[in-house]
């Protein structure tokens, strides 16, 4: 992959997403600095490049905060934010202030440093629970939650910075993001990194709803992969792209692969369907082939493979 910027900011880098991507960045020699306020980030995501970046501890909503973590960059990815739907849906207010305002401060902040491109972290829910499949971007918008309605308007500023002000702006909407990492410690985490830990520790699942919604699940380095693609190429600017597979799994098939993998014989137990949760999801990903040359290149059994092995190795040091 060609990637020439040579000095990046990544907002929420010590996150899931966030530590692979800073990795993955300073493989190809970039220096970056990390924005981080360690609400669900852990310092120890990023103990493999901690000597090898500049970290600051502080929040998105502070303009003089981001003003100095994006002082020299020449790219932002901007990932931080409150990702839980369920958690936005309790507080509207406070997660705006931080998916909304937070975002904001990061786009006139690039402005103001004219920064050379900018990829903002959106997301599948903006479609909401249209019945229309595979997902398109050409879909209306429909949001079911506040997290929607703030990754829409994250879009939306993107777009505007793109063609107002000149700041090369991109919003990738993330499907089901899997791998190594991703926190099963909370209720609101992936699906994946849930159903594995309890498979690892011989625990009973809860499958909120029936079972049968379904998701498309793209593992973690195939995302930081497409962050990279959309900063480099010039057409992606002002555009929003789907970042997914093109395929969907259910969540009561999810449940028997992984169990299966590992041996369980634990039975799901079922509970309400969470507010805000959509049924079905898959996205078309022609754009992003077409935009920025991506497709994924790791397969739903080789990603499962690679994040089992990191959550068996975790359990074990863990004493789980």
């Amino acid at each position: 992959m060609a990637f020439d910027y040579k000095r990046a900011l990544v907002t929420g880098g010590a996150g899931f997403i966030g530590s692979h991507l800073t990795e993955a960045l300073v493989a190809e020699g970039c220096r970056v600095v990390v924005l981080d306020n360690l609400t669900s980030g852990h310092l120890a995501n990023l103990d493999a490049v901690i000597d090898q970046i500049d970290f600051i501890q502080g929040d998105i909503r502070d303009p003089q905060t981001v003003s100095k973590a994006i002082k020299d960059s020449e790219v932002v990815f901007h990932l931080a934010a409150v990702v839980s739907v369920p958690q936005t849906v309790e507080q509207p207010v406070e997660s705006a202030m931080v998916n909304d305002m937070g975002t904001l401060n990061i786009f006139e902040a690039a402005r103001d440093n004219r920064v050379g491109s900018v990829v903002f972290a959106s997301s599948s829910a903006v479609y909401g629970d249209d019945p229309e499949l595979p997902k398109h971007e050409a879909l209306k918008p429909k949001p079911l939650s506040p997290y929607a309605v703030q990754k829409i308007t994250g879009e939306y500023y993107a777009h505007m910075y793109n063609d107002l002000y000149g700041v090369k702006s991109t919003a990738l909407r993330f499907f089901n993001v899997y791998g190594p990492r991703q926190d099963p410690s909370s209720p609101y985490s992936g699906v994946i990194s849930i159903f594995m830990q309890k498979a690892v520790t011989g625990s009973q699942p809860t499958i909120f709803g029936d079972g049968t919604q379904s998701r498309d699940f793209i593992y973690v380095k195939d995302v930081v992969r497409a962050n990279m693609l959309a900063a480099a190429a010039p057409a992606a600017g002002g555009t929003s792209i789907n970042v997914g597979t093109g395929k969907s799994v259910s969540i009561n098939r999810l449940w028997e692969i992984i169990s299966q993998t590992n041996g369980s014989k634990e039975q799901p137990q079922y509970a309400p369907p969470r507010s805000g949760d959509i049924h079905a999801s898959v996205a078309d990903i022609s754009l992003a082939k077409s935009l920025i040359g991506f497709s994924p290149e790791y397969t739903f059994d080789k990603g499962l493979g690679q994040t089992f092995k990191w959550y068996r190795k975790s359990s074990t040091y863990s004493g789980a």
